[in-house]
């Protein structure tokens, strides 16, 4: 099932207007197993994606981000180096509309100007790819970028639960620690304090979808579900899991719900063939 296209048409504002922004540059989600602790982690560098982002660029772009990246290097003081990064981070989303690249410079200038507000937004961008980003290479590198915005965060404000939370989603959903517990406990902890917290609950509910935990997950994305009835999305990930731990009919039930809720053409032709394929 092209779960990407059912995605779009109905995921939240959020994840919609990145990809206006940026282009539909994420790749299918792939329900991954949880990963062996004696697995090597994946990786990737951020220098491997700038050098297939600027493959996209005309020879005048070329010559501009060179100029933009060269006053970085040379620039000793902080506000250059700022002032470099915030340049750099507005061309990438501007006249490019490359994410990973805007992201990574809108994270380094985040570092420079310290600043919890700027930290956890930046963070925040890499978390929600993170959330549908289906190879893990990418998760890695997304988790591992938030991961040191959100740590900076919680340096200048310890108490702030969302940044635990998204610090917490880095180890459960990026693939940079072989314990995903040491994610897992802070992020259980908020809900146990506060049932109430959906971020969190969200949060846990994608970590158990991930490591086949499907009934925990289950019971996450439905009060989620109630809480918000117009949420779809979470609807959707009620139906996947069900398809996954092999409950065909509460999986069918759950597609057909999804199916009602949505309009494009697209989704509902996927919806469909899922539907049928599970009643053979």
């Amino acid at each position: 099932m092209n779960r990407q296209q059912i995605i779009l048409a109905i995921s939240g504002i959020t994840i919609v207007l990145g990809l206006f922004i940026f282009g539909n540059t994420i790749p299918p989600k792939k329900e991954m197993p949880a990963m062996p602790a004696t697995m090597a982690k994946p990786s990737i560098q951020f220098s491997d994606l700038l050098t297939k982002a600027k493959q996209r660029l005309t020879a005048s772009q070329a010559q501009k981000v060179l100029g933009m990246e060269n006053s970085v290097s040379r620039g000793d003081i902080k506000e250059q180096k700022l002032k470099a990064f915030q340049a750099l981070a507005s061309f990438w989303k501007d006249s490019v509309h490359l994410f990973e690249p805007y992201a990574y410079y809108n994270g380094e200038a985040a570092k420079l100007e310290s600043s919890e507000k700027n930290l956890t937004f930046a963070a925040q961008q890499f978390i929600d790819r993170l959330l549908v980003e289906g190879d893990p290479a990418m998760e890695n590198w997304l988790a591992s970028s938030a991961k040191v915005l959100f740590e900076q965060a919680l340096e200048i404000n310890p108490k702030n639960d969302s940044s635990k939370i998204g610090l917490g989603a880095c180890y459960i959903l990026g693939n940079i620690s072989s314990n995903p517990m040491q994610g897992i406990l802070p992020v259980r902890e908020i809900t146990e304090k506060n049932p109430k917290n959906l971020y969190a609950q969200y949060v846990l509910a994608l970590g158990g979808k991930k490591s086949g935990q499907y009934d925990k997950a289950i019971d996450r994305f439905k009060l989620i579900a109630d809480s918000e009835p117009k949420n779809i999305e979470m609807k959707l990930h009620i139906a996947e899991c069900y398809d996954m731990k092999g409950d065909k009919e509460n999986a069918i039930k759950w597609y057909t719900i999804v199916k009602g809720k949505v309009k494009n053409d697209n989704a509902i032709k996927e919806l469909n063939d899922r539907i049928n394929l599970l009643k053979q």
